[in-house]
């Protein structure tokens, strides 16, 4: 019988429990919460004080990982989702009204949407995020269906043989409820989603925030700005004479 400390040297001290290895090289993950601002500014931040400050020796290297990855991934698949997702839907008007220029004009929803979404994301404070990005998709379909419901009333009311002015005005007018209605039924249906504080509202509040104020600005300017511009063009560029003659 021989006593452990004679042979061994016994004592408490902190060693990591598990040893992890990827491609052959020792890995070291530390855990980051972040809270209160955006993930790609904090990995910003963190690499340009990490290049300045850590001087890494034999081999050590790092690598930000998780949700800043996912990030970089979802950013990647964006930049083909969005202009594939913004030229089908400007297919899609150009085959329903047959005119390129008409199909420009209800294509100006799109950015008077995410004027809103943008000043709604600045005014809660909220940084871009790629739920915010699918909510900017989600509110340029809505708006342009809006533009396409104004514009195909106003190309009726000018097929009927009203003035271009008039058919501008009163189609303006006309459409003037369905569009409000539209726009509250679609808003008040993510008010729920902005204001949600449980688990997963750091996807649903940036989502719901732009779609609410893509739908309010792209709804205002939509009744202000493109009558405006629909009377402008069609009246110096269009190729069939104007109706001068009202039918009752």
């Amino acid at each position: 019988m021989v006593a452990l400390s004679k042979v061994a040297d016994v004592k408490l001290v902190e060693r990591p429990g598990v040893i992890t290895r990827e491609d052959a090289r020792r890995r070291l993950a530390i855990l980051i919460n972040v809270r209160g601002r955006d993930t790609e500014g904090f990995v910003r931040e963190a690499e340009a004080k990490l290049k300045s400050e850590v001087k890494p020796v034999g081999g050590v290297y790092w690598e930000f990982g998780g949700q800043f990855e996912n990030l970089q991934r979802a950013r990647e698949r964006l930049t083909l989702v969005v202009p594939a997702a913004l030229g089908l839907i400007l297919l899609l008007i150009y085959a329903g009204f047959g005119s390129f220029r008409q199909a420009a004009l209800v294509f100006t929803c799109v950015p008077l949407a995410a004027i809103g979404g943008v000043l709604a994301l600045w005014l809660r404070g909220m940084p871009f995020t790629i739920s915010a990005g699918i909510g900017f998709i989600a509110v340029s379909g809505i708006a342009v269906l809006n533009g396409i419901m104004l514009m195909s009333f106003i190309n009726q009311l000018r097929a009927e043989g009203r003035p271009l002015r008039l058919a501008v005005v009163d189609g303006t007018v006309t459409r003037l409820r369905p569009k409000l209605i539209t726009a509250l039924v679609a808003s008040l249906g993510f008010v729920p989603m902005a204001l949600s504080t449980g688990p997963g509202a750091e996807v649903q509040q940036p989502l719901a925030t732009v779609v609410i104020g893509g739908i309010f600005t792209s709804t205002a300017l939509t009744l202000l700005l493109l009558p405006v511009l629909y009377d402008w063009v069609e009246a110096r560029f269009s190729s069939s004479p104007t109706p001068t003659t009202t039918q009752p």
